[in-house]
């Protein structure tokens, strides 16, 4: 997966500065919270996985590269650019901090509204994972959990979104491939399987 771009969505308590009579700028607060599960999500074979953040896992990328504000993940709808400070990022012990200055354009006047009434209360971001860690359970019923540490990463997008939370169905992760194939205990059960059907 490192070389594929990564989206995960997840449930924050967007905050709303109201506007100034000085500026007039309308900005939205929220943060990305550090070793904190996800939602359980699901590979290409059906494999459980959760992952975590782990705290400073932004702070190298964000320091060397701009990152976007958009509206619900479209380039044409940009709310803010940490090149242009109307997106600011900072990264604390516990979380990845953000302020979004909202313009007052189409895309813009659309997302405080909506953000406003409660409608829109998701932030999804967007990653490309350069290290990770993996690691793994057993659970009740005798199911496995793998857990994905994710412990660099270089961020570019930060999206108000509709559905605040992580998706679980099918997410492609071929470092899981990897750790998976690492696994002893799957691969003697498989050969025992292999035995009896004798092939």
């Amino acid at each position: 997966m490192k070389d594929n771009k990564e989206k995960r969505t997840l449930p924050i308590q967007l905050q709303v500065r109201e506007a100034t009579e000085e500026d007039g700028t309308r900005t939205i607060t929220g943060g990305i919270k550090y070793e904190t599960d996800s939602e359980v999500m699901r590979d290409w074979y059906g494999d459980e996985f959760v992952e975590q953040i782990a705290p400073g896992a932004f702070d190298e990328s964000i320091r060397t590269r701009g990152v976007v504000g958009l509206w619900s993940h479209d380039t044409s709808q940009v709310l803010g650019n940490t090149k242009s400070s109307t997106l600011r990022l900072f990264s604390g012990d516990k979380e990845l901090r953000f302020e979004l200055d909202i313009p007052n354009t189409s895309s813009g006047n659309d997302a405080w509204e909506l953000i406003q009434r409660g409608d829109v209360d998701g932030v999804s971001f967007g990653m490309r994972v350069t290290k990770e860690k993996w690691s793994s359970e057993d659970r009740e019923g005798g199911t496995k959990l793998y857990k994905r540490s994710i412990l660099n990463a270089e961020l570019y997008e930060i999206s108000p979104v509709a559905f605040p939370a992580y998706p679980s169905n099918e997410v492609s992760c071929r470092s899981l491939d990897e750790f998976r194939a690492g696994d002893k205990l799957k691969v003697e059960k498989l050969l025992l399987e292999i035995d009896l059907l004798g092939l």
